[in-house]
């Protein structure tokens, strides 16, 4: 690499695994973040003999020829259009981890607007299963400069990438890239809807015929890509596809040339929900294309019982069951999460304040939700169009499991699926994740005792 001095903005997971990166290959490293940094933060930095800064952005970042970007700095940011106009080097936390690849490993990326964490640890589950050397980073926290030393030419890398990555990093050569679905999000970020669709498609920019892409057949916003890409496509989705998977109400199918061969009973699956058959179906897809048999995608996926904070099973109280799916910080997501459940729902909902439409949520709610328990800044709108069932304000995540409980019956569900993001009360959602567990176990423990 050419510029041997890098500024690092942010010092969130990919920010400190750049640094780190950088430092054990001898680059002067400064980095800084426009908030204050934790104790471990700090601790981190200063173990690895990097100088930062903390609660601003300075001029120093302007003595420094290469910048590495957090993914949540947008790239139309005054400060990063300064160093373009200054002749700075700006790469993502991707594209500088790629710097240092001395070997050839294959890339599998996977995108959309939900479903990216699961089927990416699917994917991965899969592969490691069948003896593949695996690893799995981006979005999912862990930044590739954080296993860029560890990979040789016979590992596979499942990226999990979202809009900001695609919109920072140069096209990504990968082997295989997924395209789950697509719907309004992070348009703060993109500035506009258009935008965040441009930068979900950088997940195809780069293939060739040699590059396998997997698109939901059933987004019409997804679907209609396959027009433009120059991979060999496959589809998955409710509807009968030309080449790729399908299901019904009671199996997954592959289909070639619309000829039918069942791969699997749909009730085989573990985790709940018509979002997770999809998402299923995209990462047998995406093994199917890196040669894994039949048989190895069948045992791994009935093994496969999930990711944390997404449609996890916390615990059973008094024949009621909690799940947390804190990483639904949208409407979209949100829907999934109760449209997954036959019972009744006692939903925990509300975030930080926001300007969502939740009018697609609105005769599901109807239809399923037994009551509203509304938190944090959102809450008393969430109350106020939901107001055709019983719906409740509170200010804690323990009150609101507290009273989910008084209003859940025998056989429901209670179920944290947020639609909102978590920076109004936490850190961020795998925080607020945890809190609603620990607050669901004290529950338990105190019922049990009484």
């Amino acid at each position: 690499m050419s510029n041997h001095r890098v500024a690092i903005l942010g010092a969130g997971k990919s920010g400190l695994a750049a640094a780190a990166l950088a430092v054990s290959h001898g680059m002067e490293v400064f980095v800084s973040d426009r908030n204050m940094l934790s104790a471990s933060q700090a601790q981190t930095l200063e173990s690895l003999g990097v100088d930062f800064e903390a609660g601003e952005h300075s001029h120093r970042l302007f003595d420094f020829p290469l910048w590495v970007l957090s993914p949540g700095i947008s790239p139309w940011h005054p400060l990063v259009q300064q160093a373009y106009a200054r002749g700075i080097v700006v790469w993502s936390e991707i594209d500088f981890a790629r710097q240092f690849l001395t070997v050839h490993p294959r890339f599998v990326g996977v995108t959309g607007t939900n479903g990216k964490t699961t089927t990416s640890a699917m994917i991965h589950w899969i592969l490691r299963r069948a003896g593949y050397d695996a690893k799995l980073a981006g979005n999912i926290g862990t930044p590739l400069s954080a296993v860029v030393n560890e990979l040789t030419d016979d590992s596979v890398v499942v990226l999990e990438l979202s809009s900001y990555q695609l919109q920072q990093s140069q096209p990504l050569d990968l082997s295989v890239a997924v395209w789950l679905n697509f719907s309004p999000d992070h348009l703060s970020y993109h500035r506009n809807l258009e935008q965040y669709f441009l930068a979900k498609c950088r997940i195809f920019c780069s293939l060739s015929a040699r590059n396998f892409l997997i698109l939901n057949s059933d987004d019409p916003k997804v679907r209609v890509v396959a027009r433009w890409a120059a991979a060999r496509i496959a589809f998955f989705g409710r509807s009968p596809v030309q080449q790729g998977m399908a299901f019904d109400d009671h199996r997954i199918v592959w289909m070639q040339q619309h000829k039918e061969e069942e791969f699997m009973a749909r009730n085989q699956l573990p985790l709940p929900g018509a979002h997770n058959v999809y998402n299923s179906m995209a990462a047998a897809l995406a093994a199917r294309a890196l040669e894994i048999s039949n048989e190895d995608l069948r045992d791994s996926l009935k093994a496969f019982l999930g990711v944390e904070h997404r449609l996890e099973f916390v615990a059973s109280v008094e024949n009621v069951d909690y799940y947390n799916d804190s990483k639904a910080t949208n409407v979209n997501a949100a829907w999934y999460a109760i449209e997954s459940f036959e019972r009744p729902v006692v939903w925990i909902a509300g975030g930080q304040e926001s300007q969502q439409d939740y009018s697609a949520l609105e005769a599901l709610v109807a239809a399923k939700v037994r009551a509203l328990v509304a938190m944090g800044e959102e809450a008393e709108r969430l109350v106020r169009i939901f107001s055709n069932i019983p719906a409740y304000q509170v200010r804690s995540m323990e009150e609101a499991v507290a009273l989910a409980h008084c209003l859940a019956q025998p056989g429901d569900v209670v179920l944290l699926s947020p639609a909102c993001k978590s920076f109004d009360m936490f850190v961020n959602f795998e925080h607020r994740g945890e809190v609603f567990k620990e607050a669901v176990y004290q529950l338990k423990q105190q019922l049990e005792k009484s």
